[in-house]
């Protein structure tokens, strides 16, 4: 089975294992896709429109892998779209007027738009004998009596689609990789639709969908033997004089745009415990250095909310195994985690104070005024930036790698830089553009994950920004 690579269209083989379809034949034709992506000004609306009905007709449903690309290389479009109809809510045009960079600079807060969600498209394979049943129920317990026959593929998206959103951010908490967790959540209701015929019996199809979103996963993480170590000293750089942080290369942020949406008052305490729940980087790391099937037991019971007994069926395991696992893995996460909150499973959002530091730091970086972004970082600040193995533990240590490269009096700057405000992970974050000497484009670069502490920067988690396109942002400025 083969895909295309999405820059040159060479045939690239797939070897039948687990994660990611590559996207690319080489990191050459990777970056010269970064390079080519175009921001949405200038494109006309009808006929971004237009490309995308093309490109809707022209998907192929088989083989998985072609399906898979297509539908990657149209959420891009989408989220292009998505910014475009909201400028022309926001300015009350007629027509959506492009200009992805005035809106971002009139609204920062806003540009942070959800990118296309991907609807699921069983393949096409043997169906049952129509049941006669006029439909299924889309909550959390229904019938299956629909799933067959000509509209079964239909039935069936309607009951399973609405728990997409929090089985991402489940599988994202287990994994800490939004990309794989967006793979195996369509693994997952791959797995579901091969086992339909089981729905007959399924009281509770939500929990019927945990079970197998977090069966997918802990199948995954036996194949890939993945641990947080301590990072190593880099030759030759001064990274502070605190430990090394937990290094987990695989770790990628998480769009805020893209959680569950907020749960309506009558929904049962378990669901609103999903839609509330914290996925700050820091709590993530700390889940991470558990082994899987302690973590699947901590984050089913003290964070989706499920009962012992709930937890304990859903990993096929006994009420004292599982009660076993919750609590190892309790006392493991206190040693773990910063003593600033005791309740971990309740959502933290930024605070005003946070946002007005956070726009200070973009007006510093902005301005390059070194001054300003230093006095804004707490002297024992933590910079991080998986999957690159630099870290610093001090802002002396910090800003003496980071000040060469911004100074434009320096042999060594790098050029000047647009952050943008977003937000990830449930904390303030920015995506940074970077406009290198003797161009005139800003690029994407990076995505800072902030932590703050008393007023003051505490942590920053660096990212690469492949990720832009699922945070809505464009390439280029």
């Amino acid at each position: 089975m083969t895909a295309s690579c999405q820059a040159c269209g060479t045939p690239i083989e797939s070897a039948g294992g687990p994660g990611r379809v590559a996207s690319y034949c080489s990191q050459a034709c990777r970056q010269r896709a970064y390079r080519e992506r175009r921001r949405p000004d200038g494109t006309p609306v009808r006929e971004l429109v237009s490309d995308i009905g093309s490109r809707l007709g022209r998907l192929r449903l088989q083989p998985g892998l072609a399906f898979h690309a297509d539908v990657e290389a149209l959420s891009t479009r989408f989220a292009q779209l998505r910014r475009l109809a909201r400028e022309a809510r926001q300015t009350g045009a007629g027509e959506a007027r492009p200009g992805g960079e005035a809106l971002a600079e009139r609204h920062p807060e806003n540009v942070t738009p959800d990118t296309v969600t991907k609807p699921l498209v069983p393949p096409p394979g043997p169906r049952g004998t129509p049941s006669g049943s006029a439909g299924i129920s889309s909550g959390s317990a229904g019938t299956s009596s629909g799933v067959h026959g000509p509209s079964g593929e239909d039935a069936f998206t309607s009951l399973v689609e609405g728990h997409r959103r929090e089985l991402r951010v489940h599988c994202y908490r287990l994994l800490g990789s939004y990309d794989e967790a967006d793979d195996l959540t369509q693994e997952t209701f791959l797995r579901a639709w091969r086992a339909r015929d089981a729905l007959e019996d399924v009281a509770n199809v939500r929990a019927w969908l945990y079970r197998i979103a977090t069966h997918v996963c802990l199948d995954f993480l036996r194949r890939h033997n993945r641990r947080p170590a301590p990072y190593e000293p880099v030759p030759g750089l001064d990274s502070g004089d605190g430990p090394p942080p937990p290094r987990l290369p695989w770790l990628q942020p998480f769009p805020d745009d893209q959680l569950p949406e907020t749960p309506a008052p009558q929904r049962r305490p378990d669901e609103e415990a999903v839609a509330g729940e914290t996925l700050e980087l820091v709590f993530l790391t700390a889940v991470q250095l558990l082994p899987p099937r302690q973590r699947a037991a901590v984050i089913l019971r003290d964070v989706a909310g499920w009962s012992a007994q709930e937890t304990a069926d859903l990993l096929g395991s006994t009420l004292a195994s599982a009660n076993s696992a919750v609590q190892r893995g309790r006392s493991a996460l206190r040693e773990a985690l910063p003593g600033r909150r005791e309740d971990w499973s309740a959502a933290a959002t930024p605070s005003a104070e946070d946002l007005k530091l956070v726009q200070r730091y973009v007006d510093a970086v902005a301005r390059a005024d070194f001054d300003a972004m230093v006095d804004l970082v707490r002297e024992d600040a933590v910079l991080t930036m998986p999957p690159n193995p630099f870290w610093f533990t001090s802002r002396d240590a910090l800003f003496a790698f980071v000040r060469p490269n911004i100074d434009p009096a320096s042999p060594t700057f790098f050029g000047h830089w647009r952050l943008m405000p977003v937000r990830a992970n449930g904390q303030p974050a920015v995506a940074g553009y970077l406009r290198r000497p003797g161009t005139s484009v800003f690029r994407a670069q990076l995505i800072d994950v902030l932590r703050t502490r008393e007023g003051r920067i505490a942590e920053i988690t660096t990212f690469e920004p492949h990720l832009f396109p699922a945070f809505g942002l464009p390439m280029t400025l």
